[in-house]
């Protein structure tokens, strides 16, 4: 598994490449072709015991963050958000630009008297790196730098915790997909996409590219099961298995892909729980309304408080997503349906 080693790289959208370069260093003796793409898609071929149909199982790369909007005169930096983020964790977080760190600031709490019951808004919020000036912070800084998250990885006796688990926990699936040098049913294409965060911009490219069959989107999305919800607003449950998606925002998962997937749970004996809430969205949908529309199936690893800088993840959730979808490809079942 390589989760710490995705965590802790930077890889805001649009500025995937180190978490690319790292991924292509350790897949591409496990490939029978490596291709990345203008856009900066990285897919990886795996050739099947049939090549008449393509199978495509995608991971996106990029994680949600900011970027640099203004430097003010006393060299605090301005910033917007870079895909979902609630302005509501980011005072006093720790963030970095290139190299360097700096914090979140936001008013002292003991002046907020009057602003208790409001959110902190993006342009209320600057990121403090020492500088005491624009002159300053401008010789280390600049306009459209991007801004990541910074957070330690720590991993317990069943959970981890760490930064980016969307969807690096699923780039470190497909790694160790390729790693056990499976042979698939079909020609499998392995596609770890870019700006999925951002309006799912990179997987477009990848089916015009490659042209699938169907396409199985490996995600790690929201649990929810916080303490102050009740059970029934729980989108997911750590320690129930992989998250098997139905219908999500912008895409209705087609029936015998989704039986398929349930099935093929069955019959593994493992864990596994439906995704309960229909937010938010995956590569799924792109998928379906690019080109002549391909069908998709989502399985994904759930995690409490994604889009912050500290998610959490069961291991055994992440064991038994990698189960299933090993023998998806194995058995090339979903391609059948199709």
């Amino acid at each position: 598994m390589y989760l710490k080693d995705l965590s802790t790289l930077s890889g805001v959208s649009g500025d995937e490449g180190k978490v690319r370069d790292f991924i292509k260093s350790k897949v591409e003796n496990f490939a029978d072709e490596i291709i990345v793409d203008k856009l900066g898609n990285l897919l990886a071929l795996k050739k099947g015991k049939d090549s008449s149909k393509k199978f495509l199982i995608s991971a996106h790369m990029d994680e949600v963050g900011f970027i640099v909007s203004k430097i003010e005169k006393d060299g605090r930096v301005a910033f917007l958000p870079v895909g979902g983020v609630d302005p509501r964790i980011l005072p006093g977080k720790v963030v970095q630009v290139k190299d360097l760190k700096g914090v979140v600031g936001y008013k002292p709490i003991h002046l907020q008297r009057n602003d208790l019951e409001s959110s902190p808004k993006f342009e209320d919020l600057r990121i403090d790196f020492g500088f005491s000036s624009s002159e300053e912070a401008k010789k280390y800084i600049s306009i459209g730098d991007y801004v990541s998250f910074v957070s330690e990885y720590v991993e317990g006796k069943e959970r981890v915790v760490g930064k980016a688990f969307d969807d690096r926990a699923g780039c470190s699936l497909l790694i160790d997909i390729l790693e056990k040098d499976i042979v698939p049913a079909y020609d499998t294409y392995f596609a770890f996409t870019v700006q999925e965060e951002t309006g799912l911009r990179g997987s477009a490219v990848v089916v015009e590219e490659i042209e699938p069959t169907c396409a199985l989107v490996v995600e790690t999305t929201t649990a929810g099961d916080n303490p102050e919800l009740e059970d029934r607003r729980w989108a997911t449950h750590l320690g129930d298995g992989p998250a098997i998606t139905f219908y999500h925002r912008g895409y209705v998962v087609p029936r015998k892909i989704f039986q398929t997937i349930v099935d093929t749970a069955k019959t593994l004996r493992i864990p596994f729980q439906m995704k309960r809430r229909t937010a938010g969205g995956t590569d799924a949908a792109r998928y379906a309304k690019t080109a002549y529309g391909v069908p998709a199936g989502v399985v994904s690893i759930p995690s409490r408080y994604i889009h912050s800088p500290n998610s959490v993840l069961d291991l055994k959730d992440y064991e038994n997503t990698l189960k299933l979808v090993i023998t998806l490809i194995e058995e090339g079942k979903i391609v059948e349906v199709s």
